[in-house]
């Protein structure tokens, strides 16, 4: 049986006429070139040049299907957990604005009561305070 090689150019050569040419030059080009033994053990890269169309269709749509779905399941995987912290990252934000929304409260209270106080201690006769039920401006020392 014949045996054909494929010249890095792209030429292919039976043995007979790879033997009349000179070594690491192409008997068509003339350009330097190296050879391969075309065979079953050929790199799959370079068998696919001696694929019919159809069955190259058939193998890359094939693989082009697991890696879109591969794909796909793993975009899904991202999304979910993406989404799943976006609804923690929610749920803190609405605690710690209900908690801000408490303190401002408490501190508006206080600022209130605050303020009576020091409006009644500034009320009294010599800024003392006075005993309860008194009226005299005897002071507290």
């Amino acid at each position: 049986t014949s045996c054909f090689s494929l010249t890095n150019c792209g030429h292919v050569y039976c043995d007979a006429c790879l033997g009349k040419g000179k070594k690491n030059e192409c008997l068509i080009c003339k350009a330097p070139c190296r050879t391969v033994l075309l065979s079953k053990h050929t790199d799959a890269d370079i068998q696919a040049f001696f694929m019919s169309i159809g069955s190259l269709c058939k193998k890359y749509s094939r693989e082009t299907s697991q890696v879109s779905e591969f794909q796909e399941k793993h975009r899904k995987r991202l999304l979910a957990f993406y989404r799943e912290k976006i609804s923690r990252l929610e749920e803190s934000l609405r605690k710690s604005v209900l908690q801000i929304e408490q303190l401002q409260s408490m501190r508006s209270s206080q600022q209130t009561t605050f303020s009576t106080m020091k409006s009644s201690v500034s009320t009294k006769p010599y800024g003392c305070l006075l005993p309860p039920h008194s009226s005299t401006p005897d002071r507290l020392e």
